[in-house]
């Protein structure tokens, strides 16, 4: 077994081994990973975060042994606060960080950084400020930062912020946590889940105060909750259909 870190920015994490396979997700830096299979242009691997798994280009990484693997896996995170950041890297060259990296790295990419950052847990309350971080970011399939996200990237990364863990897409999450049974049971912070006409889990937002949501649709943006779903406050129209209310914190 191989293992990696990443050394550079936004790293695009493909369901296949080309540069035309679909976007499924990103890789930031300070992310560490499982190779499942190196291949001469591109590898398979596993995320330590959220076991997700996809194809990276091998020139966008760095290989580490598995002894600081484990020693990576142990150490908390402390991640990058602002919604761009700069590390400097081995050659002292400034890299433009996007919010969310874990930082920490540093320390073993011979880096370094002086910047804000956030660790530890917080309390649920704070889940509501950081989702505001992401105010009108252009939707991305696949993406986890402030310059394109997908709902469930949107989900995982406010979480991560606030030091909890949820799994990569959204048919994932629905699987954690309690489900609730009623809109009114719930608190800011949960999470709400949309499904498509065949039953399948396909969008998530995160629940504000008095009937509102913020979620990745188009932008990320804030929209009116009921108990059929989201209804867009620009069309006068339910845009996704509500499957489930969960209490993750």
């Amino acid at each position: 077994m191989q293992y990696g870190i990443c050394h550079l920015s936004i790293v695009p994490l493909r369901n296949e081994p080309q540069h035309i396979g679909e976007l499924s997700s990103q890789v930031l830096y300070g992310d560490h990973f499982k190779v499942l299979e190196r291949r001469k242009q591109w590898s398979k691997i596993r995320l330590a975060f959220d076991k997700y798994e996809g194809w990276i280009e091998n020139t966008q990484y760095q290989l580490i042994d598995e002894e600081l693997y484990h020693i990576v896996e142990k150490e908390k995170l402390v991640l990058s606060a602002d919604l761009v950041e700069f590390v400097y890297d081995n050659q002292n060259n400034l890299l433009p960080i996007p919010l969310g990296c874990n930082v920490k790295a540093t320390e073993h990419l011979s880096g370094s950084f002086d910047g804000e950052t956030k660790q530890g847990v917080l309390p649920k309350e704070n889940i509501i400020e950081t989702a505001y971080l992401y105010l009108n970011t252009p939707y991305l399939w696949g993406g986890k930062t402030p310059f394109g996200i997908d709902s469930s990237g949107f989900a995982q990364m406010v979480y991560k912020l606030n030091g909890h863990k949820l799994l990569r897409n959204a048919a994932q999450q629905a699987s954690q946590g309690e489900a609730l049974s009623f809109i009114e049971e719930s608190e800011p912070g949960d999470l709400a889940f949309f499904d498509d006409d065949e039953g399948n889990i396909i969008h998530v937002g995160i629940i504000m105060k008095d009937n509102y949501i913020i979620h990745a649709h188009g932008k990320v943006r804030i929209d009116r909750i009921d108990h059929t779903g989201i209804f867009n406050v620009d069309t006068k129209t339910h845009s996704h259909k509500l499957r489930v209310i969960k209490k993750i914190i």
